[in-house]
């Protein structure tokens, strides 16, 4: 290929999330170069945050990110299993194990992170996985096929997802971690306790202050892992998911600073020890960090993309809050969410019976929000990051943010946000950034999430945006969109007419025919919901159920103790005798603690499933 000699040679190592984001960067930069990248897995970059969603049914293509022929038309040159075996930073000049070269004027590591595997006696046994890549997918699946009982190790954000996988595969599933708790980062060790009694009340067994001495062969089981306590848990499948570490092995072998435990050491701009090298994402080492989510690593290629093309822009770090919902369960966590911050006060909500807890970290003068943890209920997660990022004084009550609902509550609009707020973290988007969008002829959030990136990432801002989006819409008299959610141009109403008229009965077939994308928790249970009333399915059916949160999926309200209260539904009030009796027979037999409720409701506690 006959490269112009003004063109900048840019050489990107690794095609992860983060590698590809940086090629997004460069290419909407019109900058003059040429873009060759080297991936040594043997498929283009594809969404790592969902991974999951593949024993759901999704395939390696509904992950995809970009496919060859998007960088072709970019005019990337894109090498797949291109594993690189040496880099002359004098010559500049990058080889691959099949001898090819590439010359580079300026070379960017995007080598992502490798699995630890806790060095163990036995780890590296057959059926012995990590969590980490579409053909560990494809592993996990196959011996999962051959399996009954599965365990994870470790019980962080990763570890947990990776238990999900395995509870979608029909395992008896398990999770072992060697800390007093689960998402002992993220998590107060209350939340953290919180959040085990929901996972193991969905049928996933937590246990929390293990130590793996090794991996043998079982007795009622394949394999039989023994504990530094004594005790022993059998399994047929061990699936490592106990944190990452960087990449590091290309810049340790020709040269570049690493850091003490490991890491490519970067400067604001992400340049190495060697100025013509940038490292980016979680194989880099910034201020001591490794930064093991996405939203970051973007952050980074922005930065070096910026230095390259010679704009201002630096990655100063980055804020680590995350909301997401494991198995099912809705977790938050922001900030400072421990209360280590000096004179750092906090303010708790507990509510046992529906399993709610809030946490609230505020400064010494309760003016400014430090952190929250939010288990069970993380609708108020979208106003508390506001607060935290953008500095936002608080109430003269600071606890009204995280009590129920009531009229005395603050409510943080869309209007009341300044247009330096930050609305996405993962794309550095603030809310001037949509206003300025909207103004240039965004007139949706499909438009506004194509032109700025906002809400692509993590996905955990989608509501603020749209939020937002509405707000300023509806400012400028444009009639806004009522459809239900990012992934259906319709409103609830409408999906209800579909699925009846068109005689859909599935959420894979309602979405090929009128949605796009993987869905999201506003959709799929709204179709659930619109399944059981058109077609009176069993709510509960295989292909039904995957759409349900956590109390619908057991048609009860989970409790601390992880038994559920369920209220029978009592259609205008009415009841016959002989139902009553029917209740109380259940009761009965089931050893329920019953009551009347405040809304005069018959209430049965204690039930499991």
């Amino acid at each position: 290929m006959n490269i112009s000699s003004r063109q900048q040679r840019i050489v990107i190592i690794g095609n992860g999330m983060v590698g590809h984001h940086f090629v997004e960067q460069l290419i909407n930069s019109e900058h003059n170069c040429h873009i060759t990248v080297l991936s040594g897995e043997s498929r283009l970059a594809y969404d790592r945050v969902y991974l999951s969603s593949y024993f759901s049914g999704k395939t390696a293509a509904d992950l995809a990110l970009t496919d060859e022929q998007t960088y072709q038309d970019w005019g990337v040159n894109a090498v797949t299993n291109a594993w690189v075996t040496d880099i002359d930073r004098e010559k500049q000049v990058v080889t691959t194990k099949s001898g090819e070269t590439y010359e580079y004027d300026t070379l960017v590591l995007a080598t992502g992170s490798y699995p630890f595997v806790p060095p163990i006696p036995g780890n590296d046994q057959e059926h012995c996985l990590v969590y980490r890549t579409i053909e560990d997918l494809e592993a996990i699946s196959a011996s999962a096929a051959q399996s009954k009982v599965g365990v994870v190790v470790g019980g962080g954000l990763l570890g947990l997802e990776a238990a999900n996988a395995l509870k979608q595969a029909g395992l008896d599933t398990h999770v072992v971690e060697f800390a007093p708790q689960l998402m002992a980062v993220q998590l107060d060790p209350m939340g953290g306790e919180l959040l085990k009694d929901k996972i193991e009340a969905l049928g996933v067994q937590v246990h929390t202050q293990k130590a793996t001495e090794c991996i043998e062969a079982g007795e009622t089981c394949r394999y039989r892992m023994k504990f530094s306590d004594g005790t022993h848990l059998e399994t047929d499948l061990v699936l490592f998911s106990a944190g990452i570490r960087p990449s590091d092995q290309l810049a340790r072998q020709f040269g570049l600073v690493i850091g003490e435990r490991g890491g490519i050491v970067i400067d604001n701009q992400c340049k190495t020890s060697d100025e013509n090298v940038y490292a980016i994402g979680e194989c880099a080492l910034w201020d001591k960090k490794i930064y093991g989510l996405v939203a970051p690593g973007y952050a980074m290629a922005r930065a070096a993309v910026a230095d390259i093309i010679g704009n201002e822009g630096e990655f100063a770090g980055f804020d680590m809050s995350t909301k997401l919902k494991l198995m099912g369960v809705e977790v938050g966590s922001i900030g400072d969410a421990h209360g280590r911050t000096p004179g750092a006060l906090s303010y708790t909500y507990h509510n046992q019976p529906e399993g709610v807890y809030k946490k609230l970290v505020v400064d010494a003068n309760k003016s400014l929000v430090l952190g929250a943890v939010l288990i069970g209920d993380t609708s108020d997660y979208d106003t508390l990051l506001q607060y935290a990022l953008n500095s936002i004084a608080l109430p003269d009550s600071p606890e009204s943010l995280i009590l129920p609902s009531s009229g005395e509550k603050p409510l943080l609009g869309a209007d009341a946000l300044g247009d330096t707020a930050t609305i996405c973290s993962c794309h550095n988007v603030s809310k001037g950034d949509i206003v300025g969008a909207i103004d240039g002829g965004c007139c949706s959030v499909g438009d506004v999430k194509s032109s700025t990136k906002a809400a692509t990432g993590c996905g955990g801002c989608a509501a603020l945006l749209k939020n937002v989006v509405d707000s300023e819409l509806e400012k400028r008299g444009v009639e806004v969109s009522k459809a239900i959610c990012e992934h259906f141009d319709y409103s609830r109403q409408e999906l209800y007419h579909l699925i009846q008229v068109g005689k859909i009965q599935s959420f894979e077939e309602l979405l090929e025919k009128h949605g796009k994308g993987l869905g999201c928790d506003i959709c799929k249970p709204a179709a659930g919901s619109i399944f059981a009333s058109v077609w009176n399915d069993y709510i509960l059916a295989k292909q039904h159920q995957p759409l349900q949160d956590t109390n619908d999926t057991y048609l009860g309200n989970m409790q601390k103790d992880g038994t559920y209260s369920i209220v029978p539904r009592v259609a205008g009030g009415e009841i016959t005798p002989d139902k009553l009796i029917l209740l109380g027979d259940v009761a009965k037999r089931y050893n329920l603690y019953t009551k009347i409720t405040g809304g005069q409701r018959i209430d049965l506690f204690g039930a499991r499933v």
